[in-house]
């Protein structure tokens, strides 16, 4: 009689050791597909947000209602804006202190802004680091189980006289439905880490774009008010 070898009956059919691992696994692809999709949202609204801020700074409001909005609506704001935000603080900090060295007021209002965006980069690559550990790591838990199932399988074949074929095949298939579901754990999670990777970088390129665009035109405000100073 031929043994039923669908997946389901190979995974009950499994040693409870090659469950647990199987168990394991789908829950890391769980976690691993929650994280996908959270980071796929947060990326959305990331760029929508610093598109919008970004066509407000363009569109000639000026930097004190803009920081005003930026002031007011904190919460919502989106990197770009509170990158803008700390710049414009630390900027009008120092003009009230009365500091009139524009180094020094510039200098003041870019480290801020380069201090914001490191806090902002960090909590954009959230759970990247995690997509990188199921993509690794999986394969290898999946493999383990695979190894255990089989070396399960070979030792009790190791007291029948006759071993056949079909035997051997429930034993090894079972074992083999742990790499499977490893490898359905990292794939999506290597091409989600790839993927967010390069669109972080695209970011990251645009905010440090940003700081130094914002930079000059501090710089030439600056320069227009010592020229008309003088």
């Amino acid at each position: 009689m031929t043994p039923d070898l669908s997946i389901l009956q190979l995974i009950l059919h499994a040693s409870w050791v090659v469950q647990l691992v199987m168990l394991l696994l789908v829950g890391i692809s769980i976690a691993s597909w929650a994280a996908i999709f959270r980071k796929l949202f947060s990326l959305k609204r990331i760029n929508s947000l610093n598109d919008e801020f970004e066509r407000e700074f363009w569109s000639g409001t000026s930097l004190n209602d803009l920081f005003a909005a930026a002031a007011q609506n904190a919460k919502l704001s989106g990197p770009m804006e509170r990158i803008f935000a700390s710049g414009m603080r630390e900027y009008q900090k120092l003009r009230e202190r009365r500091i009139e060295d524009a180094g020094t007021l510039l200098d003041g209002a870019r480290r801020a802004m380069r201090a914001s965006f490191q806090r902002e980069m960090d909590a954009v690559e959230t759970h990247l680091s995690f997509l990188a550990s199921v993509g690794s790591v999986s394969p290898y838990i999946g493999l383990f189980g695979t190894v255990w199932g089989i070396m399960h399988a070979f030792t009790g074949l190791a007291a029948l006289q006759t071993v056949t074929l079909a035997t051997v095949a429930p034993g090894i298939a079972e074992a083999l439905v742990a790499t499977a579901i490893g490898l359905f754990a990292a794939i999506p999670a290597v091409v989600a880490y790839n993927r967010f990777a390069r669109d972080i970088d695209r970011v990251a390129i645009k905010l440090e774009t940003f700081i130094e665009e914002f930079s000059n035109i501090l710089q030439r405000n600056l320069g227009a008010h010592s020229a008309s100073g003088h």
